[in-house]
């Protein structure tokens, strides 16, 4: 195996919930302001996943008082507390830019109850994957 992509697999998070574009998560991300810290909740809706391995990232998109504000998160930073899924998206594409042009209810997107679509976060098997490759050399 590579050796940098056995570096990366050491050091990819294994706890992160399984997302996808299109769904509505709350991202617990540590801010530091001066010497202190404190975590602060990020709302919105992913609009896009790019990257692979320990690059992945995650565009996040939110209204506050009527403006778009988005926010793009390493995925497998340490700074990224925790993502919360709070409903999936029933989508029918992989990046979800035109929501940009929307205001209002126009912005909501249908639920998913039944089978997902898109890509998601982790690949199949990635939660399983990273500490089998780490232990094993």
């Amino acid at each position: 195996m590579d050796l940098i992509r056995q570096i990366e697999l050491e050091n990819m998070r294994t706890d992160i919930a399984d997302f996808g574009v299109g769904d509505t998560v709350d991202v617990h991300y540590l801010i530091r302001e001066g010497d202190k810290e404190r975590v602060q909740v990020f709302t919105g809706t992913v609009i896009s996943i790019s990257g692979s391995g320990i690059r992945r990232t995650f565009l996040v998109r939110r209204l506050v008082a009527g403006e778009g504000v988005e926010r793009r998160f390493p995925l497998h930073s340490p700074r990224v507390q925790k993502v919360e899924v709070k409903s999936k998206g029933r989508i029918r594409r992989a990046r979800l830019f035109y929501l940009r042009e929307r205001v209002g209810k126009a912005v909501r997107l249908r639920q998913n109850f039944g089978k997902l679509r898109g890509p998601r976060a982790m690949p199949k098997g990635a939660n399983k994957a990273a500490p089998e490759a780490a232990s094993t050399k």
